[in-house]
């Protein structure tokens, strides 16, 4: 099987990895370079605190890649699981963290609901009076998604694939309805097999093909900050899902703070969206964080700040399907491509040579949901 993945993030390369493993003739066609869309503006989380048994099925299946990634894969991974800290203040959030905690555990999350004076446990400076809920499970965490990225590349290149920077894929062919390869600004590519893992451009390069897909890039921004009290590495990646911010502890006190707090959320084009933060929306961040915990107030220093984009569907699952025969769609993650990515490349490679995923169910993943009014909705997404 000669196959083209077109996209060189974490999503692509696991993609391309795993189709390599199994035989296939991989050329991964990057735009730009490696990891240079989402994947390395990302913040690295890994978790299974999802609010749909899909993610949580996606998570687990990536988990177990991500436990054994540095002896499998030879390389770093900074992967640390200090766990996830979900908080809520409305009581319709509240609720829906029990039920949520409920669903986990079925599948064999470890997580618990806690009271929030008890969740200072885990994040002693939390301003509990202000919650009515938490959630936390010990298994998640959050891993350094540049090492990830060049793992996965390392180990696509070594089982066989060939790895292509700065080469544009400018249309996916079509021989009527089957994909048959793909044209790039450095010439044809005839294949078997096209996948789809453009992030942000994947409904731009599905066009190509004919082929309409909801997926929207959106901006998001981050910081990494110097608290007004050191926040230690043991404290979890903290949510306070009504607020829409989180924080999580980088090295020596220091701690990554992000967040979307404004109903404006315009696509923007992924060539050409400013990659620095914003000032206004720094403030927003540190004041929201300060809100949450202790450890944020007037005397926090920003060190540095980005932005990036999510690839966001309308209900913030991706699309993971063979969408035309020869070209199969792995796009859409809303902020979770980086964690899911094992899952998904495993995935993309079981319907590739099987026709069918048994990784993971996801069937209900295909692209005709939105047609047919029957979304899959997460609710768990900061």
């Amino acid at each position: 099987m000669d196959a083209v993945v077109v996209g060189g993030g974490i999503v692509g390369l696991a993609s391309a990895y795993y189709l390599a493993e199994r035989g296939a003739a991989v050329v991964v066609c990057e735009k730009g370079s490696l990891g240079g869309g989402s994947t390395e503006r990302s913040a690295g989380g890994i978790r299974a605190q999802f609010s749909t048994p899909i993610n949580v099925e996606l998570s687990l299946a990536s988990v177990a890649v991500w436990r054994t990634f540095e002896g499998a894969f030879d390389t770093e991974l900074a992967y640390r699981r200090p766990g996830y800290l979900f908080l809520a203040r409305e009581p319709s959030t509240a609720d829906a963290f029990r039920e949520q905690v409920a669903m986990q555990n079925d599948l064999g999350v470890p997580s618990r609901v806690l009271d929030p004076d008890d969740a200072r446990e885990h994040c002693p400076e939390l301003r509990a009076e202000a919650f009515r809920l938490a959630t936390y499970s010990p298994t998640d965490g959050f891993a350094d998604p540049h090492l990830a990225l060049q793992g996965f590349a390392r180990a696509a290149s070594e089982a066989g694939a060939e790895i292509r920077t700065r080469t544009a894929v400018t249309a996916i062919r079509r021989d009527g309805d089957a994909v048959v390869g793909a044209e790039t600004d450095a010439g044809r590519l005839d294949a078997d097999l096209v996948v789809n893992a453009a992030g942000p451009w994947a409904r731009a390069v599905a066009a190509t093909a004919g082929v309409d897909l909801p997926v929207a890039p959106r901006r998001r921004q981050l910081l990494v900050v110097d608290p007004e009290t050191p926040v230690p590495e043991s404290v979890p990646l903290t949510i306070d899902l009504d607020a829409g911010a989180y924080f999580r502890p980088e090295r020596e006190g220091a701690a990554l703070v992000g967040g979307h707090f404004s109903a404006d959320d315009p696509d923007r084009d992924p060539d050409a969206y400013r990659r620095s933060f914003d000032l206004d929306w720094a403030r927003t961040a540190v004041e929201r964080a300060g809100d949450a915990a202790r450890y944020f107030g007037p005397e926090t220093r920003v060190r540095r700040g980005w932005a990036g984009l999510y690839a966001v569907t309308p209900d913030h699952h991706p699309i993971v399907e063979e969408t035309l025969p020869g070209f199969v769609n792995a796009v859409g993650f809303s902020g979770h491509g980086f964690q899911h990515a094992p899952a998904t490349g495993q995935v993309v490679a079981e319907l590739a040579f099987d026709g069918e995923a048994s990784l993971v169910d996801v069937s209900a993943l295909g692209s005709d949901r939105f047609e047919r009014g029957e979304l899959v909705e997460e609710r768990n997404v900061a």
